[in-house]
């Protein structure tokens, strides 16, 4: 029994012994990032504190300092009385050692304040000995892979079932010990080795993953060139990490969507399964996984860029962990290809893309082995899976496309809503112009509930209708949860009409055109105001080395601008395959330095990641606000390392106005009924206006205009 009790320990100790190494290990490596956190943060902090006025240091005293000496010596902000030496405020008339030592603890106070708040994001363009020790220290933790998580956690279990067992076990180690140890104590050894070596016949998978684990975060460190490389190929799951490693937590309510308490708490209590997972989540990415297992068929709306494809396959992922085998996604063809990769790389569930030539081949694997389907919105219906065939969840992308319960494939898509328990529609718009069009969509899910959205809900308030879509409808927004998303900027590049451009347009006003109105600014290219001006934008571009995504409705536009840029790549335009786009697009983002890509706006706005572009332009203001909105996203989402610039071409006095006007008003209602805005003014009139109506309008009044100039 001693022979046997001590190889039960032997082994028991190297389990634990693996466990804790692995554990201490990541201390270190966490250690790292933070130390090298440490000084971006308090510059992070002085940069805040340059902002606040003295007057904030009376709030954390009794009030009574005597701030008018330092106002007098020119002190203006609580970072003037921290940098300045308590030596040097002793000098200034009014002020002894115990009142600058007093200031110089109230100003101590709020520097440590504002460090533990301050956020920190890493700026691709700012490769200095501050920042690059910081992405040398995250290199190995991100290089561990999306493993490591799983081999902690095994490791925590590991050190809490062992540890204590372990302990109780000693005894039985060695004869001497045995000897000296009271009988209840002999006694409750042997029930600890008994139960050690049931432990360690089911411990086998744990010690290979902390083994991986161990050896990942063993690696040396990286040059800090190599590690740069590596963050700008992999920008998102450097940012991941270091928006956890740094607390840079968005707020709560923002990041659960504002969703009612009680619906909150079920949504956090549900577990979610990450062993046929591939990919960490965000605190708000994992809340919408969650979301939808737990109201099972729901929409989730977030804004683009937030990662919604992520969180459908998390989903799924955990469906499958709890025996579900099969599970489709519809989708528009032109994201199809990407869909397909998310899958590949986030996730351990096969992919068998439903689309082409071998279409019948790919369904009879997938209906054999299981996995995740992909088909296109338009195949959906003559999609012929055997009746025994059970779908985990039903996924449906851009789903607004199936609001019109008179298609076709918002037939199919009922169809497979009617077939499938779990059922999860992915849209950035769903109410993009009606209410009426929302309810439509909910009634794919939940009838009760598109019942319950009266058509003048908008007209009570945005309260009232968020109230009524709660149970199934979930929407974020980037500025509240993606913390550390560099900025956009937008610039209007007013243009006035060139006497070319001019005559175009009043040519286009008179026939009552109103495309041709929005594209007479480049009727005539040799002498078209706007299309210097986007010249200039790209030749800018180019001698900062950044790349340039370019934007038209028209694709006359785009051969105009490909004419006069020969080396821009593209079009990509509604007759270019999927897999063409993606090649497109695959090679605009590895080609070194500067490059240049052309999009008609609603094909290259929707689906495709041009996250490697960092300048957008855009030709012409577009009818719909989501299209515009959409076609930045593309560029400015998650994992974009390099603030994005946003240049619209407007021509004053001209058909750009009043789409302006309209584009506004959209966004507007869009934002209130759709977000979390609480205004209540605007009528359900203006949600009705159709773009026919919007053609007229801006025609006569154009028509007008002219005529009495």
């Amino acid at each position: 029994m001693t022979d046997e009790a001590k190889g039960v320990l032997r082994d028991a100790h190297s389990l634990l012994g693996a466990a804790r190494d692995l554990l201490a290990d990541h201390r270190r490596a966490v250690s790292e990032v933070q130390g090298a956190l440490k000084p971006l943060r308090v510059e992070a902090a002085r940069e805040q504190l340059r902002s606040i006025p003295l007057a904030r240091l009376k709030d954390v005293t009794d009030g009574r300092l005597r701030l008018g000496p330092l106002e007098e010596a020119g002190f203006t902000s609580v970072a003037d009385v921290l940098e300045a030496t308590r030596y040097r405020l002793q000098l200034l008339p009014g002020i002894g050692p115990q009142t600058a030592q007093q200031l110089h603890a109230a100003a101590g106070g709020l520097a440590e304040a504002a460090e533990q708040s301050a956020g920190v994001r890493i700026d691709v363009e700012r490769r200095d000995e501050v920042t690059t020790p910081l992405v040398v220290a995250l290199h190995r933790l991100v290089n561990a892979g999306p493993e490591l998580p799983r081999a902690r956690a095994a490791a925590q279990d590991v050190e809490q079932r062992f540890g204590p067992l372990v302990r109780d076990a000693r005894p039985l180690g060695s004869w001497w010990r045995k000897i000296f140890a009271r009988p209840a104590r002999r006694e409750r050894a042997r029930e600890a080795v008994g139960r050690l070596a049931e432990a360690l016949r089911g411990a086998e998978g744990a010690r290979l993953l902390m083994s991986q684990g161990s050896v990942d975060l063993l690696r040396p460190h990286v040059s800090g060139d190599e590690a740069w490389i590596d963050f700008e190929l992999r920008a998102s799951d450097y940012q991941t990490l270091l928006a956890d490693l740094a607390a840079l937590v968005p707020e709560r309510e923002a990041a659960e969507g504002f969703l009612p308490g009680d619906l909150a708490a079920r949504v956090k209590h549900q577990p979610l399964d990450d062993g046929f997972r591939r990919v960490s989540l965000r605190g708000y990415q994992s809340f919408g996984a969650r979301f939808a297992l737990v109201q099972r068929r729901v929409i989730l709306g977030d804004e683009m860029g937030l990662g919604k494809t992520i969180q459908a396959i998390a989903a799924m992922a955990h469906l499958r962990a709890q025996g579900a085998t099969h599970f489709l996604v519809a989708c528009p063809a032109s994201v199809l290809i990407n869909w397909v990769r998310e899958i590949e790389s986030r996730c351990k569930l096969a992919a068998h893309p439903l689309h082409g030539a071998g279409r019948q081949t790919a369904l009879e694997k997938w209906v054999g082995d299981g996995g995740i389907a992909v088909t296109t919105l338009a195949t959906l219906h003559s999609l012929d899976v055997p009746e025994h065939v059970e779908l985990g969840m039903f996924v449906v992308d851009e789903a607004h496309y199936a609001k019109n319960h008179e298609t076709r494939r918002a037939q199919a898509v009922a169809y497979w809503c009617k077939r499938t328990e779990n059922v999860l529609f992915l849209t950035g718009t769903p109410m993009e112009n009606r209410v009426e069009e929302f309810r439509s969509l909910v009634a794919h899910l939940r009838p009760e509930v598109a019942k319950q959205i009266r058509p003048h809900d908008a007209a009570v308030g945005a309260r009232a209708f968020r109230s009524a879509v709660a149970p199934v409808y979930l929407r974020r927004n980037q500025r509240d949860v993606l913390v550390e998303l560099p900025e956009v900027v937008h610039v209007d590049e007013l243009e006035e009409f060139s006497r070319a451009d001019a005559r175009a347009y009043r040519r286009a006003v008179a026939d009552g055109n109103f495309m041709a109105m929005r594209r007479a600014a480049y009727a005539v290219p040799k002498k078209s105001a706007k299309l210097d001006r986007l010249v200039e934008l790209v030749e800018e571009a180019a001698a900062n080395e950044l790349k340039v995504v370019i934007f038209s409705y028209f694709r006359d536009v785009l051969a105009t601008v490909r004419d006069a840029l020969p080396n821009a790549r593209g079009p990509i335009s509604g007759d270019v395959a999927p897999v063409r786009r993606q090649e497109l697009v695959d090679a605009f983002t590895e080609a070194p330095g500067h490059a240049v890509l052309l999009a008609q706006i609603q094909a290259g706005g929707v689906g495709l990641n041009l996250q490697a572009a960092s300048v957008v332009i855009i030709c012409e203001p577009q009818v719909k606000p989501t299209m515009e909105t959409q076609a930045v996203a593309r560029a400015h989402r998650m994992g974009q390392v390099r603030t994005v610039q946003v240049h619209r071409l407007l021509t004053p006095g001209s058909v750009d106005e009043r789409m302006l006007e309209i584009l506004q008003l959209k966004a507007r209602l869009f934002d209130e009924y759709a977000r979390r805005s609480d205004l209540a003014e605007r009528t359900p009139d203006a949600v009705d206006i159709s773009e026919q109506a919007l053609a007229r309008q801006i025609v006569q009044e154009e028509q007008e205009r002219l005529a009495a100039s």
